[in-house]
C-alpha cells in the first residue's frame, strides 16, 4: 500500500481556501489534514467549525482532523456534526482516554491518539487495540513550519512493534517537518500517513510535491 498524504489546511492561503481545497481534490493527497487549537493546550488558535462545515462541502476525501484542545470530549459531538471522518486527541489532553476513544466511536467517527514529542509510546498500551490510528509529533504542536524532531523515526518503530505484537488495525501517521528526506526515513521506519503543511504549500508546485511525497 502506497502511503497516505494528508496536505494541512493550516498552511492554505486563507484569502484562497476554496481554490487550495480544490488543489487538494484535484491532486494525489488522499486525505485533508485539519489541525485545531485552541490557544490553550498549545500556544496558537487556528479555526473551529465554521471551517470545517465549509471544507466538508467540497472535500471529495477523507477529512482527518488533529485536536489541540482542552476538554476535547465536550466537543466531539460537534465535530462529527461539522463532518470530520476521523478525529484525533492528544494524550496529553485526556483524563479519561478510554472513555474518550468511545466517545469518539460512538459518534460516528474514527478514533485516533497524538502523542507530544515528550510522550512515550508505551502509555498507548492499554488503548492500541481500539485505535484507529496514532499520530506521532515529530515537533512540538501548536506551529507549523518547524524543524524535525529525529527522534520520532524510533517513535514509529516502537509504535509499529506495539501494533504488531497486540494485532491493532491502527494507522502510523506523523505530523512535522515532512519533507521528502524525512519523509522517506518514517515511511522506511513503518508511517503510513505523512502529513505535510509548509513544504506542499510553500512549494513552487504544491500539486507536484504532493505527487513526489507520494511515491515515497
Amino acid at each position: 500500500m502506497s502511503v497516505i498524504i494528508a496536505p494541512s489546511i493550516l498552511s492554505c492561503d486563507f484569502g484562497n481556501l476554496e481554490r487550495d481545497f480544490e488543489l487538494i481534490n484535484q491532486s494525489e493527497a488522499d486525505w485533508f489534514h485539519v489541525d485545531v487549537m485552541d490557544g490553550v493546550f498549545v500556544p496558537n488558535i487556528s479555526f473551529g467549525f465554521p471551517i470545517i462545515s465549509a471544507l466538508k462541502k467540497v472535500a471529495k476525501k477523507t477529512i482527518d482532523c488533529h485536536i489541540m484542545i482542552v476538554n476535547p470530549d465536550q466537543f466531539i459531538a460537534e465535530f462529527a456534526k461539522a463532518g470530520v471522518d476521523i478525529l484525533t486527541v492528544h494524550y496529553e489532553a485526556c483524563t479519561h482516554l478510554h472513555r474518550t476513544i468511545g466517545a469518539i466511536h460512538e459518534a460516528g467517527m474514527k478514533a485516533g491518539v497524538a502523542l507530544n514529542p515528550h510522550t512515550p509510546v508505551s502509555v498507548l498500551e492499554n488503548v492500541i487495540a481500539d485505535l484507529d490510528l496514532v499520530l506521532i509529533m515529530s515537533v512540538n504542536p501548536g506551529f507549523g513550519g518547524q524543524k524535525f524532531i529525529h527522534q520520532a523515526i524510533e517513535k514509529v518503530k516502537q509504535t509499529k512493534a506495539l501494533i504488531e505484537k497486540t494485532g491493532s488495525k491502527a494507522i502510523i501517521e506523523v505530523d512535522g517537518g515532512v519533507n521528502l528526506e524525512t519523509g522517506k526515513l518514517l515511511v522506511d521506519a513503518g508511517a503510513q500517513a505523512l502529513v505535510a503543511g509548509s513544504f506542499v504549500f510553500n512549494s513552487p508546485n504544491p500539486t507536484a510535491t504532493i505527487s513526489s511525497l507520494k511515491q515515497l
